[in-house]
Order: structure tokens, then sequence, then C-alpha cells
């Protein structure tokens, strides 16, 4: 494995000047968590455009297929689709080791005009959190699980064939399997070291709960630091696999029949070097701080189920018997609730939210847990008796909104969201969800035509 390389301004001149960088990809994190920008010449970037470069108003509102529809206050077709000013963050800059003499950084938005940071970036969201959490006292550290499915077929393939013929490239489920993960080393082996090589700290994979299906671990580390390898790791994943001839997604229910793909987030709390959610004289070493901020989560679960769950087909994986939750609660090793409490008794204890989907944004999700932990913490909220046993069977414990449709109105309810990021940015993604909603409504689906053809 090649060893990590920390690429820092200085070093990116020095490669750039040797011809071993010639290409860089300045990027900014979108809506839905896809990078976003552009590739400079090396050269031009280290003598101008790492102090900024600019991008159109319309990629903080827009949608999955890259339409610009109506109904944002923050940009439109009448106020002319201005630009927005990408701003590297040089502490980003990276290799990137499956790319020839390319190296990325990430960059935050400013405003055009008020050069202030854009509200409802998600990368600003998150970081604006970050900073309400260090007036308390407080670092999160974060970690997310990346699952998806490999396919034999590459994207091409599969596009071409109107997404019928579908084969993932595993056979059987494979949760924990090594001689089936094996099969899938031509694409998990250099994902992992290429990850690990541009200074992602990567843990392993492992083989998921279905045919086909793979989850990649990266190490906990600060909330926006853990944001940043998700994004990336993501973009590796559909990048490296293109290379090697195979489709990847990353859509939480690609068939009714399959287990879906989830991405949990762990977090705790830190001050001085030491957790503040353990105390060895608590039950279960859990602090009163670490109970108020799982009351907040849970007593603010559905005001931020859309950042955990932004689209149609997010809410088809939340099922029975799925290891998906679909009941607010929260229990001590369970992985049928929603938050599932781990590493209890000990300095690692956290609690993992087992909510979000694959295809979430992490810095939209990890931002909106934050506001909640934060308000619990500040209200002193206390926590809720543990759920054991099945929650699937529980008919009484408040349910996961079902749907887009619900987790939009609990969102456009949300005076706890509205306190934490601003009534406007609340607006914007309450109209994000809407174009979704919008846009599906539109389409006559194979389950209607299958279904009605005949015998209607």
């Amino acid at each position: 494995m090649t060893e990590t390389k920390q690429l820092t301004f200085e070093t990116l001149k020095s490669d750039v000047n040797d011809g071993s960088i010639d290409t860089v990809l300045v990027c900014l994190v979108d809506m839905q968590g896809r990078l976003m920008g552009k590739r400079f010449h090396a050269q031009s970037f280290v003598e101008s455009a790492y102090q900024e470069t600019h991008c159109c108003t319309y990629l903080l509102a827009t949608d999955l297929e890259m339409e610009t529809p109506d109904g944002y206050a923050s940009t439109s077709w009448e106020a002319g689709y201005g630009d927005y000013v990408m701003k590297p963050d040089l502490s980003t800059l990276r290799y990137v080791p499956w790319l020839e003499g390319t190296a990325m950084v990430l960059c935050d938005v400013i405003d055009h005009s008020t050069h202030k940071p854009v509200p409802h970036s998600p990368r600003e969201m998150l970081k604006g959190q970050i900073a309400k959490l260090a007036s308390l006292g407080y670092t999160a550290y974060m970690a997310t699980e990346l699952e998806f499915f490999l396919f034999k077929e590459s994207f091409e393939e599969l596009a071409n064939s109107n997404y019928k013929q579908m084969t993932p490239i595993g056979a059987y489920n494979e949760d924990y399997h090594i001689f089936q993960t094996t099969k899938e080393e031509g694409v998990m082996r250099p994902l992992r070291n290429h990850l690990y090589e541009m200074g992602i700290p990567v843990e392993g994979s492992k083989g998921e709960a279905e045919a086909g299906q793979e989850e990649l671990n990266i190490k906990y580390d600060e909330a926006l630091a853990c944001a940043d390898h998700h994004t990336i790791a993501k973009h590796a994943t559909k990048e490296i696999a293109w290379q090697q001839g195979h489709a990847v997604t990353f859509l939480p229910k690609w068939d009714h029949t399959r287990i879906g793909s989830s991405s949990h987030v762990h977090q705790s709390l830190w001050k001085d070097g030491n957790s503040v959610f353990f105390d060895e004289k608590c039950e279960l070493g859990k602090s009163e701080i670490m109970d108020s901020y799982i009351a907040g989560l849970i007593a603010y679960a559905m005001d931020y189920t859309y950042f955990m769950a932004p689209y149609v087909n997010s809410y088809k994986r939340f099922a029975k018997g799925s290891f998906a939750p679909t009941k607010i609660v929260w229990s001590v090793d369970n992985r049928t609730a929603a938050f599932r409490l781990c590493g209890a008794g000990s300095s690692a204890i956290r609690v993992e939210c087992r909510v979000p989907g694959s295809d979430m944004n992490p810095y939209l999700a990890q931002s909106a847990m934050l506001a909640a932990g934060i308000k619990g913490i500040e209200e002193k909220m206390k926590l809720p008796p543990e759920f054991t046993g099945n929650v699937y069977k529980d008919s009484e414990a408040e349910s996961i909104p079902g749907n887009l449709y619900k987790a939009i109105e609990t969102l456009r309810a949300s005076n706890m969201l509205k306190e934490a990021f601003g009534e406007e940015v609340v607006k914007h993604y309450v109209r994000c969800g809407e174009v979704e909603i919008e846009e599906f409504e539109k389409v006559v689906t194979d389950w209607e035509v299958k279904r009605g053809f005949e015998r209607v």
C-alpha cells in the first residue's frame, strides 16, 4: 500500500513545477451531496484559482437531473442565475490516486454580493452547528457507514437497458462473507487503498446482508472531516467502479425484494480529549449530557427526517425485519431501534442513528442531528426509558415518517430547525423536497402499468 502523503499548498506548487500534478479538481458539495465544480490546469490553480473561482447559483437550487426548478428564493430565472464564489479550503487539498496527475480541493460557497457564506450551502450548515457546539465547549466526533450495491454491468449498460437487466456482482447474501467478497476485490481493494493513500482513514470493508452489497467503514473524526471523508469516498466508489467496468448504486432501495442500503451515523461529544458522553459512575457509562443529547435526537427526529431520507425512494427502505428502523426509540446494542447505544460502559460509548439511508447528504444529516442534540443539551431534556426487545413489534412507539410528503411537512413546521439554520434555509430545503415530489408525480411507474394495463 502506498504511504499516505499530506498535500499542502506548498507541496502542490512543487508537484506542479515538476509536472507530477497537472490537474486540480475544485469542488463544492451540492444539496444532493455530490461533488460539483471545475477541472483547473494545475498551474492556473496555484497562480490564482487557489484564492477563488466562480460557479452558477443554480448549483444549490437544482435536482438530481440538474434542472432549474422554480420556487427558490435564493436564485431563479427572474434573478438571472448569477454567480457564487467558490473559495477553496486549502486544508482539504488531496491527491486523487485513481486519476493520473490529479489533486482535488473542497470549497466553501460565498455570496458574490454580500461576501458572506451562503447559508443553505451544506458545508456551511454543518460548520454553523459545529461552531455552536464549540461555544458550549464541545467537539463532535462522527463516523458514517457507506452501504452500496455493486453490479456486473457498467453504468452505460444499465442505462441502455433502462435499468431492466441489473445483476448484482454477487450471487447470495454476503454479510461478513470473505469468499463472496473476494469476488468483489477488483473494485474494493483499489477503493480502500486509494482512499487511504489520499489521507482518508479507511478501516476496512465488509459484505452486507444482500448479494452484491458492500459496506465501507472509515474511522471516526471531527464532524466536518467526517462529512468530507464520506462525500469523497462516495464519489471515489462511483469512479473506481466505473473504471473497472461496473456500476454501483447508493439508491436505498433499488429492488423491493432486496434489503436496502443505509448510512448509519455514529456520534459522540468530546472536551479536552475526553468523551463527555462517558461517565463511569452512571448506568451503562452514559453521562447526563449524553442522555440529554439522545433525548434531543429523539424529540426532534421527525423534524429532521427529511435530511436523513431526502427522496421518494428513501422511504421504501423502512420495513420490518430489514434492519432498517421503523420506530423512534433508543435501545442498547439493538439493531431494530432507530437510535442504538454502542460501547456501553466504555470511553467508546456513542449513539448510532440508524435512520439515514445511503442517499443522505452527510453535511445535512450531521448538521440536523447536531442541532437536535444541542437543543436537548440546552433544555436538559430527560431521556425516555430504554426500549428492549423487538421494536418492530411495538405498536405504541412513534413511527418514522412513512413517506417524503410527511417528512417535508414536519420539516416545514420545525421551529427547532428554523432556529438552528434560519427560516429561509428551512424553506429552501422544503422547496427541494417539493421539487422531488412534483417530478415523481409526473411519472407513470412500471408498477402502475403492470398492475392495471389489462385489469382496469
